[in-house]
């Protein structure tokens, strides 16, 4: 691995295959530099006062394929990894109990790094719990093999998986809750509309011991947004994860759903589109943030230099902490994530490769430990940062993992042949609806 750790920091042309094979490489230590390994669980983000993070531990799951085949790690040790996971996440109480680690197969959203329960009164959450359950099939359907330990990865993922009781989480109504507290009961807000919550349906309707009838999908389909923006056509949701993270796991090319029958389109395709809006914002810049431009752009959720207002050139900027900024109708205040745009690589290589490649020359930490810093706003100056403006001090799990796994799709596929092998994931898109493509195949 030396030849992967050897690059120029200055990066004066465009990447090259082998640039993205580092950046892989160094964004994916975070899972091993950042896990208890008493328990496989991962920690939130880099600072060490953090809990671990549910959503972070499937991305870390998910990413073990990609160490194995990229020989970061043998195959054997990394199925001892996998199973130590599983194994502690089925091993924590589940219950009613305030400091439980979850309830009715859900988890909550963070956890104490060494008990793996319960902190800071956080949420059951139902779209955490389905990236972790992600990861889980990843690793299944990944150790096919027939030895004791494979075996066993198989039926822990398949385990955790098949326990979450998708129709408790509906809570009497259609759609899917985004979670639940046992201080006050379900969080009054359902999964409906384009979203991350792709995934979440296709787990749910894909469960062979607690599946959602198919008229949850047309639920949460039926308020779908099909807009015109810039010229192009597609269904509208303003932050660029939204468009990503269900296809890290899922290749949506070629096979369509009954809204994108109608629409002539498939949600690989709305992806792409997704991706250029986000550019043309940027070159539009219609709020004249710093730095804009056609090489400088990728809003999404992320970390922000802080709830506050500044008056910058005559203007009251107002800045926010970590939210979901989106494109073209905010929210927007200058802060720009580099994680998103790699994780736009096989949606539009085209673009996302040049913007790599500036953002390379900003010194934004690509070939450093972790990678890219996840995100930085150029409007907001910092006095002694060698940047001149504010960059996210920390990295976080949850943004490491579409970094690893959407540049390995678009290298090789992996992860998107692999979960072709799923049978939850097939069975989930078939009740959802969707044909054609490798599916009919």
């Amino acid at each position: 691995m030396t030849e992967l750790l050897s690059t120029d920091p200055e990066l004066k042309r465009m990447p090259t295959d082998l640039d993205f094979a580092r950046l892989q490489f160094t964004t994916v230590l975070y899972y091993l530099n950042c896990t208890n390994p008493d328990n496989g669980l991962v920690r939130d983000k880099t600072d060490p006062e953090a809990p671990a993070s549910i959503a972070a531990i499937g991305m870390a799951l998910a990413t073990i394929p990609v160490l194995v085949e990229r020989g970061v790690i043998i195959r054997k040790f990394a199925g001892k990894i996998a199973r130590r996971r599983l194994e502690s996440l089925l091993e924590y109480p589940q219950g009613p109990e305030p400091d439980a680690s979850g309830y009715k197969g859900f988890f909550y959203h963070f956890l104490d790094i060494e008990t793996g329960r319960r902190v800071w009164d956080c949420e059951l959450s139902t779209i955490d719990s389905a990236f972790l359950f992600a990861g889980a099939l990843t690793v299944a359907a990944y150790f096919d093999g027939d030895t004791l330990e494979e075996v066993e990865i198989r039926r822990l993922a398949n385990a955790l998986y098949e326990r979450a009781d998708w129709n408790w989480a509906c809570d009497y109504g259609p759609t899917l809750t985004h979670g639940w507290r046992p201080e006050s009961g379900f969080i009054p807000y359902r999964w409906r509309g384009y979203d991350e919550g792709l995934l979440l349906y296709i787990l749910g309707l894909g469960s062979p011991t607690h599946p959602l009838p198919p008229e949850a999908y047309a639920a949460y389909t039926e308020s779908y947004e099909w807009r015109n923006l810039y010229g192009r056509e597609l269904l509208y949701s303003g932050p660029l994860f939204t468009h990503q993270l269900s296809h890290l796991w899922i290749d949506f090319r070629g096979i369509r759903d009954a809204f994108m029958r109608e629409h002539d389109s498939d949600y690989f395709r709305n992806s792409r589109h997704a991706t250029f809006v986000q550019q043309e914002y940027a070159i539009r810049n219609p709020l004249n943030f710093v730095g804009y431009g056609e090489h400088c752009w990728g809003f999404t959720a992320s970390d922000g230099p802080g709830w506050t207002t500044r008056r910058i050139g005559g203007v009251d900027r107002q800045f926010f902490d970590y939210i979901a900024r989106g494109a073209p109708f905010g929210p927007d205040d200058g802060t720009v994530s580099p994680w998103a745009v790699i994780a736009s690589l096989p949606f539009a290589p085209e673009i996302v490769i040049p913007t790599v490649w500036n953002f390379a020359r900003m010194k934004l930490g690509m070939t450093r430990l972790y990678g890219f810093k996840p995100s930085f706003n150029q409007t907001y100056a910092v006095e002694g940062n060698p940047t001149g403006w504010w960059v996210s001090p920390y990295h976080f799990g949850i943004d490491q993992g579409p970094v690893v796994l959407m540049i390995e799709n678009y290298r090789s596929g992996l992860l998107w042949n692999i979960m072709r092998r799923c049978k939850p994931i097939v069975v989930g898109l078939t009740r959802a609806g969707f044909s054609g493509g490798w599916l009919g195949a």
